[in-house]
């Protein structure tokens, strides 16, 4: 294989990427954006579409939506702003000062939200490549074509969803889970210094930055499915990730609670090992076990993707009840070494009941008493915020099962 086909086939597998799609999209958005105004615009170089356009198209389809009203606020706002100006004043170094203030201001007025800046941007953008008052409606009309062209692109070209992406970045985050167990669990018969456990806490609390951008992934993968026409059951896609992150990042916590005592334990221990042969391998078959059992809960959560549940599923069931099983075995091999080392009982107790947290975190049931009350929390709140819309649909329901039941008992009549 040639480098330049390499080089090819690496481009084609990063071009389902966020920055690769929005780049491409932002781009077709501009271009045919642009070429709509040429022909409806009197200008000859009618860039407003354009620009509008750049600022209104997002990557997924509820972005788009939701955030496309407050941008063309802005947009609009900016460009009439920039219109007056430039009638009035035109533009000089106290007119530009100005007319930020003013744009800055007029954001809030039009409740553009986050895009409060954007209001500016376009007045000074505008301001730059025009100062004819004549050319005003050209103006607000190629603003309304560059935001036309931006909402409905992705309404026409739906865009894809992003539960792969977010689902490669839970099964990451678990990976370097299972990596740390498997490594405090190799150590737990050594002699390890206070700087080695204490290298192994700050790796544990890495792992919150890892959980950020784990959310920043998720976040645009239920942005992705929300309003989508390709996804039927977006909603439990959702809450399934989710849920699933947050087991994952209180796990982590625990985790890091762990590496902390394992911390405590070796400067208290000084030159001699962590544990007896004896408790460090049950210690270290429990976070083998744990280890694994992480694994295999990521598995489960993006079975969406994976299409692994039933297996997944199973193997996290069978590495929980062996886990448990250690667990058991280690908390009858500890009050021999409380008796050894009564001063350092709160750190062996620490570590069984921070084992047991995430044993019952990662635990099946757990699950998926977590996912129900998810659902039902937000069935609760779309009734709050939709209350005439849910009455109806229980007409609806109740309508449907009288004429059910008038029908089967008409059809037992006859017969």
């Amino acid at each position: 294989m040639t480098h330049a086909t390499a080089r090819l086939l690496h481009l084609v597998r990063r071009y389902r990427e966020p920055a690769v799609v929005q780049a491409v999209r932002s781009t077709a958005a501009a271009v045919v954006s642009y070429v709509i105004a040429l022909r409806l615009s009197s200008e000859p170089a009618p860039l407003t579409a354009p620009l509008t356009a750049l600022l209104v198209v997002q990557v997924t389809l509820y972005t788009t939506l939701t955030t496309g009203i407050r941008r063309v606020n802005s947009v609009v706002a900016g460009v009439l702003l920039a219109i007056g100006f430039s009638a009035l004043v035109g533009l000089t170094w106290w007119s530009l000062g100005l007319i930020i203030l003013a744009s800055l201001v007029v954001g809030r007025v039009v409740k553009a939200g986050e895009f409060v800046p954007e209001v500016a941007i376009s007045a000074m953008l505008v301001l730059g490549v025009t100062r004819v008052a004549d050319t005003a409606w050209d103006r607000v009309l190629e603003t309304l074509i560059g935001a036309a062209v931006g909402l409905a692109f992705n309404v026409l070209f739906v865009p894809p969803v992003w539960v792969g992406p977010a689902s490669e970045a839970i099964t990451d985050l678990a990976t370097r889970m299972r990596t740390l167990l498997l490594h405090i669990g190799e150590e737990s018969g050594d002699t390890v210094t206070v700087e080695k456990a204490a290298a192994r806490l700050h790796e544990a609390r890495r792992l919150d930055n890892d959980i950020a951008e784990v959310d920043g992934a998720l976040r645009q993968a239920e942005d992705s499915l929300r309003l989508n026409p390709r996804v039927r059951e977006g909603l439990l896609f959702r809450l399934v990730l989710r849920t699933g992150l947050d087991t994952l990042e209180i796990c982590a916590v625990v985790l890091r609670v762990s590496c902390r005592t394992l911390t405590d334990l070796a400067r208290a221990r000084g030159d001699e090992p962590l544990f007896p042969p004896k408790v460090a391998l049950a210690l270290n078959d429990l976070y083998r076990h744990t280890a694994v059992a992480v694994e295999s809960f990521a598995q489960l959560i993006t079975a969406q993707v994976s299409a692994n549940a039933e297996a997944a599923e199973s193997r996290l069931s069978e590495e929980l009840a062996t886990a448990r099983h250690s667990r058991a075995r280690l908390a009858a091999l500890l009050p021999e070494e409380m008796d050894r080392h009564p001063g350092q009982w709160q750190l062996y107790g620490a570590l069984l009941a921070e084992a047991d947290r995430v044993l019952d975190e990662l635990s099946v049931d757990k699950r998926s008493e977590r996912l129900m009350e998810e659902l039902d929390r937000h069935a609760r709140a779309r009734r709050e915020r939709y209350p005439r819309l849910h009455r109806l649909a229980r007409r609806a329901r109740a309508l449907t099962r009288s004429r059910s039941r008038s029908g089967s008992g008409s059809g037992s009549g006859s017969r």
